[in-house]
């Protein structure tokens, strides 16, 4: 498939689109690599791509496709994967990426809320099944060769259209939804404006650090928005390369960073502590142009961050974001604190709040409230297809945590897991991380439980490394050091391991479970007990 013309002068497509970046970057850097697959070892560059969007937009537009019209994308992570969710952006139709493997209870209702006019499909994921039931039009998405391809890229005519395309969408158009993982209930699918996703793109680059020169190595699963917007849409504002992986590998991660050269490797706490865990033989001296790792879609233990960077000498950054506001806070090598997510992007207007929404001081303890703009609506799709505000010009996402007084953040948890004792919050990360400091611990998840007299009282469930001694007695003695009366653990119970997500979260729910069956306050049902 032609590149784009890397002679023209100017960029035709519409300042502040996706296609105008697509066309910005073939005419920069047009036989630089955009994306490289490493599973499937095949690669294409800024030029290519934006050739190949405008191809797709055309074959939208020749099936009838218009603004607010949605494509279904259900596929794992590919090259093919990305440029059909490209494409569909540039076009300004709706993308809608599902998750197969997390959603698949939820499948067929989710479809047909989403209402797709067209469904693209990975062959092998059994899907082919709900063809004849969820209406719209089928097709499998093949695989993109620079000679056309098979499935659906075997559909496109290769050739860029001779004229420029424009964008059908506008700002406030719906450019995605994707859902949840559902780990607690029905999936929600959360809808998102081209205004939402374009404007958290490049300041969350700059939070970053990501420049023209990065190549970003991600594993994650791009059906999630942090996925696309931090690793395939920022690469694409700056100009960078994006290294993709279908699924984190223990044994070949580092390998892959040192054969790609890569300069940033996009992780989680879960790999991160997997590292830590199982050790592998590399430096930081090993992989030179490797900036640094980031974590984020959980908090990473103050310990095992410490641990991590100095088992391997490479540096650690965090970022935060939630699927209704996408990123909100990041950090790189530069910027990055101890314990902090780093800084809030401006554009999000982060407050600290009480129950009252008022804010409170640097170093107090609230909520995390978000506004980009006063009249922005966060919206869900409900499972009847309709669309539903959930907030108007803020949002609370849930979260708990505070600012110092140099402006970073700090999350010190849930507001679903807040424990209360006695009319007093308490933060079970703070108690979470204060014991993770014992060498003796793999894992540490504190809840709170019924009690009569106090409202709730706080347990820890603890899973030891493998072949050390550790003591509920130790565990006391160690935060009786510091931690005041009303925090200290009521009990303290051991087990192999902890209760994940589907995204690899720690369950506290689960754990909380797991003590009332324990205690007999529900019944036992299945093999859920710990």
């Amino acid at each position: 498939m032609p590149a784009a013309n890397a002679n023209a002068k100017t960029v035709a497509a519409p300042e502040g689109t996706f296609l105008h970046w697509l066309e910005r970057n073939a005419l920069r850097c047009p036989d630089k690599v955009f994306i490289h697959s490493i599973d499937q070892d095949k690669s294409i560059t800024h030029g290519e791509m934006f050739a190949l969007c405008r191809c797709i937009a055309r074959y939208l537009e020749g099936r009838g496709i218009k603004a607010k019209d949605r494509v279904a994308l259900l596929a794992n992570n590919s090259l093919d994967h990305l440029a059909v969710y490209l494409g569909v952006l540039a076009y300004g139709a709706t993308i809608c990426t599902i998750n197969v493997e997390m959603n698949q209870t939820y499948f067929d209702r989710i479809l047909r809320a989403v209402g797709a006019r067209l469904l693209l499909f990975e062959r092998g994921l059994g899907l082919e099944r709900l063809a004849d039931e969820v209406p719209g039009e089928w097709l499998a998405l093949g695989e993109w060769q620079r000679d056309g391809g098979d499935g659906f890229f075997a559909d496109l005519d290769p050739t860029p259209p001779a004229r420029s395309i424009t964008p059908v969408s506008t700002r406030h158009d719906i450019a995605a939804i994707y859902y949840t993982s559902g780990t607690e209930s029905e999936p929600k699918g959360v809808v998102c404006t081209f205004a939402e996703l374009y404007d958290n793109i490049e300041p969350t680059a700059d939070a970053f650090g990501l420049t023209a020169d990065d190549r970003v190595l991600d594993f994650r699963s791009f059906n999630w928005v942090s996925a696309q917007s931090l690793s395939v849409l920022g690469p694409l504002c700056k100009g960078a390369t994006l290294l993709l992986a279908r699924k984190f590998s223990h044994r070949r991660y580092f390998d892959w960073v040192r054969t790609h050269k890569a300069t940033i490797g996009v992780n989680n706490p879960t790999t991160i502590n997997m590292l830590v865990n199982r050790p592998v033989g590399i430096k930081g001296a090993d992989v030179p142009h490797l900036r640094f790792l980031t974590s984020s879609s959980a908090p990473l233990m103050v310990e095992d961050w410490k641990a991590f960077e100095k088992m391997y000498g490479i540096p650690v950054a965090q970022g935060y974001g939630t699927s209704e506001t996408i990123w909100i806070a990041g950090s790189n090598e530069t910027t990055r604190r101890l314990g902090s997510v780093g800084k809030p992007l401006t554009y999000q207007h982060v407050r600290i709040v009480d129950d009252d929404g008022k804010g409170v001081p640097p170093g107090e303890i609230g909520a995390v409230e978000v506004g980009r703009e006063p009249d922005n609506e966060y919206c869900y799709l409900a499972s009847d297809g309709t669309i539903h505000v959930k907030a108007r010009g803020r949002l609370r996402t849930g979260d708990l945590g505070f600012c110092d007084k140099e402006g970073y953040l700090y999350l010190s948890g849930r507001t679903k897991d807040l424990i209360i004792r006695g009319g007093v919050n308490i933060a079970p990360v703070e108690i979470d991380n204060l014991i993770q400091e014992l060498a003796a611990v793999a894992e540490v998840g504190t809840v709170g439980v019924p009690d009569r007299i106090y409202g709730e009282e706080v347990v820890v469930y603890i899973a030891p490394k493998s072949g050390a001694a550790l003591s509920a007695e130790a565990v006391r003695a160690h935060c009786q050091r510091r931690l005041p009366d009303f925090k200290m653990p009521k009990e303290i119970l051991f087990v192999d391991t902890l209760p994940k997500t589907a995204r690899g979260k720690l369950d506290r729910q689960a754990l909380a479970a797991a003590w009332k069956r324990s205690h007999g306050l529900v019944p036992r049902s299945g093999n859920n007990d710990l």
